[in-house]
């Protein structure tokens, strides 16, 4: 039988404890998905999103007006086409205006084509965010329907977004070269027009609402499909065992037809939009016919009204059609969804009496383990055997081991990535449950090998963890740029509010942004698995003491050099069957692998400290030797081998 790991480690007595809350804060694209609720108006949160993206809003609305000018030189080079040239006789003429028309379209042409970039600039950080929003939700608090979130409505609000900010844009450029147009041929054509095309949008905006709100109903309908389908899926031979075929269909066809029923409701509220587009854009082509001998009499002649019937035909009217279409559509889809993607997740249960969870215990121990065992699959030899090990509050731990001895194993079960398969784990005395790591994010902070720095600012990124009761100030920004050394950093990027192109940055600029934004955040555990892997020894170490040094923080370092463990209060050695902990001078002298791998991280050096353990070896100067095993056995014929702890005997040296 393998023996059971025992472990107890007391480091320090200081204690410190972490404020329990379940709130996260986000970054700016994560605060505009932050309450879509009918309270919290989409309108406010759009500005704000706006006015962060000055540069890609200006280069927008200056393509944009290329397609003013398209459509104000359409409709005016067809009535002075007409007037001037081929009514008075002059075909030449008229021929030359109807170019100016065509050179129009090619510049509108240029300027839409344009404009699909700075539409993209708005697109993806839109659903960066809303991505980000969902996966944190469902970490936090499993939810039903979210991987149809994840899956189906952030690409609806992606797509959604998009469409309305062309159709829109393209609306006001288009609606503003027509009526600039129309104001140019004749003053008299603009009631005839502009009247009937503000009441069709008034007719629109009426129905946006309850359109809304059926869209709403629509939209939960799909979800409570979707689970009710995924959990018959899942329970399909038990459904069958029991015999409960039938009842599983009920529920599901009864979920079938409260979607039907919600999808005919929203398409009856559709009707209005076709009401709208026929008072905006077909009614205004009537009167301008039944009104033209009044127009003749106020001086319209036949070319404007020619150009005026251009306008309304080519121009007003595609667009009047796009608008409503996007906003009946995308644009009630884009309100319901971001609603539903940006709602706060249903509150935890709260703990039954005598849960260990209720509250962060004031003396608790920072990080506890408890009996705790893991392994990666059923039948597979455990990495973590039987593990107990208590570090105090303020304490600096480093863990140190071979590879694949379960160094970030041991990490990811204090995160709670992992669930222990026996024992328990305890985070400043809340119980680690595995596998929902945001519930426990004020508790500790991972910092992991790969870090990911996420589009946005440097202020967006280094706050991300921040609770959004106190988000992150200037003062504190410089405060961990000092602390981490990247003050440099900050300056080639910009400062803090420009936007950060991550594909720009190399690995060691990511990991230190990653670990200022760990810095920064409450949590007072933090763990860093070899989360210092790109940077250089000096830049590493800073960033050690830094941590090492925040107000009651605990830190928990998986070394990958030896240095780490020099700087560390405490070391822990990994060894499979094997666990021991002490200063770096104390196991130099009890433990032969720690002992090799000094050895190995100076070069092949002679480790420092005393000769000889208490099995009677000492560790190879240079491993690699034919052989080697990693211990020369003392007493026996030379270059006689064994394995490490299976000596025959623990005798002193004896002269030999």
């Amino acid at each position: 039988m393998r023996p059971r790991t025992r472990l107890r480690t007391a480091l320090g007595r200081r204690t410190g404890a972490g404020r329990a809350t379940r709130t996260r804060p986000f970054s700016a694209e994560q605060r505009l998905a932050g309450a879509g609720s009918p309270r919290h108006p989409l309108v406010r949160q759009g500005l704000r999103f706006l006015r962060r993206r000055p540069a890609v809003l200006v280069a927008l609305a200056l393509w944009s007006l290329l397609e003013t000018g398209q459509t104000f030189l359409g409709g005016y080079a067809m009535a002075r086409a007409v007037d001037a040239g081929f009514l008075a006789g002059r075909p030449g003429v008229g021929m030359g205006w109807l170019a100016v028309g065509a050179a129009g379209i090619l510049l509108g042409a240029v300027g839409t084509g344009r404009s699909y970039a700075g539409v993209a600039a708005l697109t993806e950080p839109l659903r960066d965010a809303l991505v980000r929003r969902v996966v944190h939700g469902a970490l936090g608090r499993p939810a039903s329907g979210a991987v149809a979130r994840l899956t189906q409505q952030v690409e609806i609000a992606r797509e959604s977004f998009a469409g309305l900010v062309m159709v829109a844009r393209s609306f006001v450029f288009t609606a503003a070269g027509a009526l600039a147009g129309l104001v140019s041929l004749s003053p008299a054509l603009l009631p005839v027009v502009g009247v009937p095309l503000v009441a069709g949008l008034a007719v629109f905006a009426v129905s946006l609402r309850p359109m809304a709100t059926r869209q709403r109903a629509f939209l939960a309908a799909g979800e409570e499909l979707a689970d009710e389908l995924h959990a018959t899926a899942a329970g399909l031979r038990d459904v069958v065992a029991c015999g409960a075929e039938d009842r599983a269909g009920q529920r599901a066809a009864e979920r079938i037809a409260a979607e039907y029923r919600a999808a005919r409701a929203l398409a009856r509220w559709g009707t209005l939009r076709i009401a709208a587009l026929a008072v905006g854009s077909r009614l205004p082509v009537v009167l301008l016919l039944v009104t033209a001998p009044w127009l003749s009499d106020r001086g319209v002649t036949a070319g404007d009204l020619v150009g005026a019937l251009t306008y309304l035909t080519q121009s007003l009217s595609p667009a009047l059609q796009a608008l409503v279409h996007g906003f009946a559509g995308a644009g009630t889809r884009l309100t319901v969804v971001i609603d539903r993607l940006t709602a706060a997740p249903d509150p935890a249960p709260p703990p039954s009496p005598g849960q260990p969870e209720a509250r962060v215990a004031g003396r608790a121990p920072a990080v506890e383990l408890r009996g705790v065992t893991f392994a990666y699959g059923a039948g597979a030899r455990p990495v973590v055997d039987g593990l107990d090990l208590t570090v105090a509050a303020g304490e600096w731990l480093a863990v140190v081991g071979p590879s694949g001895v379960g160094k970030s194993t041991l990490a990811g079960l204090v995160a709670g990535t992992l669930a222990p398969h026996a024992g328990q784990v305890r985070v400043h005395g809340v119980v680690v449950a595995g596998n929902e790591p945001a519930r426990h994010a004020a508790l500790r902070v991972l910092i992991p090998q790969e870090a990911y720095v996420f589009t946005g600012t440097l202020r967006d990124n280094l706050g991300y963890l921040r609770p959004s009761a106190a988000p992150a100030t200037d003062t504190e920004l410089r405060a961990a740029a000092e602390a981490l050394g990247m003050a440099e950093l900050v300056a080639r990027s910009g400062g803090w509010d420009r936007e950060l192109d991550p594909a720009t940055l190399s690995a060691g600029e990511r990991q230190l942004i990653a670990l200022a934004r760990a810095w920064l955040s409450p949590a007072p555990v933090a763990l860093l698995d070899e989360a210092t892997c790109h940077l250089d020894p000096a830049a590493e170490a800073r960033v050690e003491r830094a941590f090492a040094a925040r107000t009651g923080g605990t830190l928990v370092v998986v070394a990958h050099r030896i240095s780490s463990a020099r700087r560390a209060g405490r070391v822990l050695v990994l060894d499979g069957a094997q666990a021991l902990d002490g200063t770096h001078a104390e196991l130099l002298r009890r433990s032969a692998l720690y002992r090799d791998l000094v050895g190995a991280w100076d070069d092949g050096s002679q480790p420092p400290g005393t000769m000889g353990d208490p099995d009677g070896v000492d560790p190879v100067a240079a491993p690699g030797l034919a052989g080697d095993g990693g211990h020369v056995v003392a007493h026996g014929a030379v270059a006689q081998v064994q394995a490490a702890r299976d000596l025959r005997d623990g005798r002193a040296l004896g002269g030999q």
